[in-house]
C-alpha cells in the first residue's frame, strides 16, 4: 500500500440513509470529497483500511456530510465513528513551489543558517497572515517560527532538513 494521508476524521453519522458528519483536514475539500473520489477508512486501534467512493457531498455548518456508494442505512456507517479518512499518495495534490504539506513539514529538523540545530517541527499554527512552525528544541521551550521568506531560507523535504535565518528578536 502507498502512503495514505489525513484528509478528514468521521465524527459522527447523519440522519438515518448512512451519511456521516466529517471534520475536514485537507485544504481542498471540494477535491477529497467530490463524487466518485476514493477513500480509505483507517482506525487508529485497527489494522483494518476500508476503501469506500464518495456518492454525495455536501457542507453543513463547520461540518462535511458525506455519503458513501451503497451505504444507504445509519446501520452501515455506524461503525465508521472516530475513523479517519485518507487519500493515498497518487490523489495528493501538487502543490505551488514553496507551499508544503503540513505532514511534510511536522518532524523535519530545523538548523539556522550557520548550522545550529534548533529543534524537530512539531506542529504548525495557522493564526492569521502567515503559519508558524513550531519547533520543539531539545530542551527549554518550543521557538516559534514564522513561515516567512525573512526566515525560512531553505525546505528540504528529501533530507527533512529546514534552515532558518533568525533574524533578531526571533528567540
Amino acid at each position: 500500500m502507498s502512503k495514505m494521508y489525513n484528509v478528514g476524521k468521521v465524527v459522527n453519522t447523519h440522519g438515518i440513509k448512512g451519511e456521516v458528519r466529517v471534520i475536514s483536514s485537507t485544504d481542498f475539500p471540494e477535491k477529497r470529497f467530490k463524487k466518485g473520489q476514493t477513500l480509505f477508512l483507517t482506525f487508529s486501534d485497527k489494522e483494518e483500511i476500508i476503501p469506500l467512493q464518495v456518492s454525495s457531498h455536501r457542507e453543513h455548518k463547520q461540518f462535511h456530510i458525506i455519503k458513501f456508494k451503497e451505504l444507504n442505512s445509519i446501520n452501515d456507517v455506524e461503525r465508521f465513528k472516530g475513523g479517519v479518512l485518507k487519500v493515498s499518495e497518487e490523489d495528493r495534490e501538487p502543490l505551488p513551489e514553496g507551499e508544503y504539506y503540513f505532514q511534510d513539514i511536522i518532524g523535519c529538523k530545523v538548523f539556522t543558517t550557520d548550522g545550529a540545530y534548533l529543534g524537530q517541527v512539531k506542529e504548525i499554527l495557522t493564526p492569521g497572515a502567515n503559519d508558524v512552525w513550531v519547533v520543539k528544541p531539545e530542551k527549554g521551550k518550543d521557538i516559534l517560527i514564522p513561515y516567512i521568506d525573512d526566515v525560512v531560507k531553505n525546505v528540504d523535504l528529501e533530507r527533512k532538513v529546514i534552515k532558518v535565518y533568525l533574524i533578531p528578536g526571533l528567540i
